[in-house]
């Protein structure tokens, strides 16, 4: 080992061991970037040694490889080279740049919490879940996304109730189910923790997760390979099927049609089908109307975002399971877990980035941590850090509060004018705070048209001067979100 050195505050021993240094070097990164783009861009993907002994981290798919070049690579290499004693750099190519696995000495897996087995797969198919919780990893699963591990409050309760009943194999059961809401509040994790259980219980049972852009990237080299009965076979041989964020196979009209034919073809045999999105399907604007009405046919299931109690439970939740590792000691004080939840007004996604900041920093020191020495270690962690991100998901919430209304009437198709206004209101704030285009910030307000969140803007930006009232509302939200 070499000699220690200093790393955004913490302490930092150099290393040479490929496996160690990917472990600490991912384990910031999802600090860094969230839950959600950790899961579907880097842990899928695996570190190997080429014959020139070259590192290179390999994604399953080019368009994971090219996400990670434009938003993750140059950071990766910073974290890299911090730990690595032998200053050696990460390239980054696409599975079908590198061929065939190397042998097992030569790979370091994807670490953390996922191991996906996308680097066996054949490019053409999806992987087979039909022999218990070793294939179910395979699939793209994360291990600790269970029910065990899920925090029910009353934003949840619903939705996680019928997620037992679904993973139950229960007779009487809808069909699809379709989970709702927005981005980091818990839909892939019931998805996950469907999938382990379902599988538990009958191991027999054939139980496949996609995401929707796995989806895509499968169906596509299905059809330029020639073998979409291969692919086909495989989804439609289900016993349950599982789809997260299907609002990606919006405006794709092959791939649309495709998963309709599935859909179809589950139901007719009376197999299970499992879905999320960020929006109901009747607000997936984007999706062609014949699939939307598939998608809307069964039982459609909002996850509604964390309320306060909720959130202080979950970071408790996540940090008992880093005392269980032995990276914690002890429990977090009280005052301190609730001003990391105050000024983490985001996903429960973001708060579990900020909690495994916390624990990463504070180690065995959890349980003396005080107020401020907790929100030093955090920095720019914590609401109103230099670098912290205003998201859509925050301003609608912070709008809805502010008006004492629910975010999803912000989304709605309701068009009164105590809704309509706080709804303008939103969307200015969104384009002052956010770098989404206008159709953006229209598809994640119900899916409205670009015009419509153009007319919004405008109108604010036309009463702003003229009318105290909105001024006042419009200073008031800046405040709350600039922290």
């Amino acid at each position: 080992m070499a000699g220690g050195l200093t790393m955004g505050g913490l302490a930092v021993t150099s290393m040479t061991d490929p496996d160690r240094i990917w472990t600490e070097a991912a384990g910031r990164l999802r600090a860094e970037i969230g839950e959600g783009p950790f899961s579907s861009y880097i842990a899928p993907s695996a570190v190997r040694a080429d014959g020139a002994g070259q590192l290179i981290l390999v994604t399953p798919t080019a368009y994971a490889r090219d996400w990670v070049r434009k938003n993750a690579l140059r950071r990766m290499n910073e974290l890299w080279l911090g730990l690595d004693g032998l200053s050696r750099r990460l390239e980054v190519r696409c599975r079908a740049e590198v061929g065939s696995p190397a042998p097992a000495t030569a790979v370091v897996q994807g670490v953390v919490d996922t191991v996906v087995a996308a680097a066996a797969i054949p490019a053409a198919t999806v992987a087979p879940v039909a022999d218990g919780a070793r294939a179910v990893r395979a699939a793209g699963l994360q291990e600790r996304l269970t029910f065990d591990s899920f925090v029910e409050g009353q934003g949840n309760a619903f939705a996680l109730a019928i997620a037992k009943q679904v993973a139950s194999w229960a007779d009487g059961h809808f069909n699809p189910v379709f989970f709702c809401g927005p981005y980091g509040y818990g839909k892939t994790h019931l998805l996950n923790a469907i999938a382990w259980e379902a599988q538990r219980l009958k191991p027999e049972a054939k139980v496949v997760y996609l995401t929707a852009e796995r989806f895509l990237s499968t169906f596509v080299r299905a059809m330029q390979d020639r073998s979409t009965a291969a692919f086909k076979e495989s989804l439609r041989s289900a016993d349950m099927l599982l789809l997260d964020d299907v609002q990606f196979v919006g405006g794709k009209a092959s791939t649309q049609e495709e998963l309709l034919s599935t859909l179809t073809a589950l139901i007719e045999d009376g197999k299970r089908i499992v879905l999320s999105a960020d929006r109901p399907p009747t607000a997936l604007s984007e999706v062609e109307p014949r699939l939307r009405s598939h998608l809307s046919a069964g039982l459609t299931c909002p996850v509604e975002p964390a309320d306060r109690a909720l959130k202080i439970a979950v970071a408790q939740n996540r940090l008992a399971a880093f005392a269980r590792m032995g990276v914690v000691q002890g429990e977090a004080p009280r005052e301190v877990l609730e001003q990391l939840v105050d000024r983490t007004p985001g996903s429960v996604r973001e708060l579990e980035g900020a909690v495994n900041t916390l624990a990463a920093a504070a180690g065995m020191r959890l349980a003396s941590l005080g107020v401020d020495e907790a929100a030093g270690l955090l920095g720019a962690a914590l609401r109103g850090g230099p670098e912290r991100r205003i998201t859509v998901d925050e301003i609608q919430k912070t709008v809805a509060e502010h008006f004492n209304m629910k975010q999803a009437d912000l989304l709605s198709e309701r068009r009164t004018r105590a809704i309509a206004r706080p709804r303008q209101i939103a969307m200015y704030l969104c384009k002052q705070h956010t770098t989404r285009s206008y159709p953006d910030i229209g598809r994640r307000f119900g899916g409205r048209d670009h015009t419509t969140v153009l007319h919004g803007v405008r109108k604010i930006e036309e009463l702003l001067p003229a009318d105290d009232q909105i001024a006042r509302d419009v200073e008031a939200l800046t405040r709350k979100l600039r922290g």
